[in-house]
């Protein structure tokens, strides 16, 4: 029987930002996993591997840690379990509506420079220019059918503020990104477009429904408990850069590590 290996090569993620990437499959570390893991990245070439780590494990907080791995995010996964947004509307003069082809520069413009609170500009590894392309594929995609609604906010005729909103069969709605204009920020937008998804996937039967922001987003987790949202898990976002080293070079310095 074959054994699945520990990591697994990022096709598109390597691609976007020229790096040989992949993640690990389990969220937990021991001594000996982590070997095998290792050896797995020197093998494979990885220049990057991203690890999302159970935040309650102190055994494997500290292998990560031991072998050079730098943690970029804390991952935390909100759920609003009755699909009810429990909050007042804020007052809006505008109009929300469905999001329309025309739509996309504006949202990619805001998606741009609305994200870098992420860990991929938290990373320092990445160039600053492809974590902001990173964002505007994904609205783009979003538009084009990736997400099963997008909802915008408009204000004098120009939009404001979207939300992305995806159905899962069993597992009720996601709510994927949440973008505002510089200028429309601050004025409860935010709040008011986490309250529309909610209604939308109210209409589409789909609940609980469950976001993922960073611990770093203290004004995004305000919103989303102030929705009715609560805290479902914590996780622990690492990369290890490998840079160009050769794979017995990879091995080496985490042996004199350990």
């Amino acid at each position: 029987m074959m054994t699945e290996a520990p990591g697994e090569l990022l096709d598109w993620d390597s691609d976007f930002f020229g790096r040989r990437i992949a993640r690990a499959r389990a969220r937990t570390l021991t001594s000996g996993s982590i070997s095998e893991l290792l050896a797995w990245c020197a093998a494979q070439r990885v220049e990057c591997l991203y690890f999302l780590a159970d935040a309650a494990d102190p055994v494997t907080i500290g292998l990560a840690e031991d072998h050079a791995f730098r943690c970029v995010d804390i991952r935390v996964t909100l759920e609003n379990r009755d699909g009810r947004h429990h909050a007042v509307r804020p007052a809006f003069d505008g109009r929300i509506r469905d999001a329309g082809p025309e739509d996309v520069p504006a949202l990619k413009a805001m998606a741009r420079t609305g994200f870098r609170v992420g860990r991929f500009h938290f990373d320092g590894g990445f160039p600053r220019e492809r974590a902001d392309a990173l964002y505007e594929v994904w609205i783009e995609k979003s538009c084009s059918g990736y997400a099963d609604g997008v909802i915008v906010a408009e204000g004098g005729g120009e939009a404001l503020g979207f939300i992305t909103c995806h159905l899962h069969a069993e597992a009720g709605g996601q709510i994927g990104l949440v973008g505002l204009r510089e200028d429309a920020q601050g004025r409860g937008l935010g709040r008011l477009l986490v309250i529309e998804a909610l209604e939308w996937f109210a209409a589409h039967s789909a609940r609980p429904v469950r976001v993922v922001t960073q611990g770093r987003n203290r004004g995004a987790l305000r919103v989303y408990e102030q929705c009715g949202f609560l805290t479902d898990s914590v996780e622990l976002y690492y990369h290890r850069w490998f840079a160009t080293a050769t794979p017995a070079e990879i091995l080496a310095q985490d042996k004199r590590r350990a």
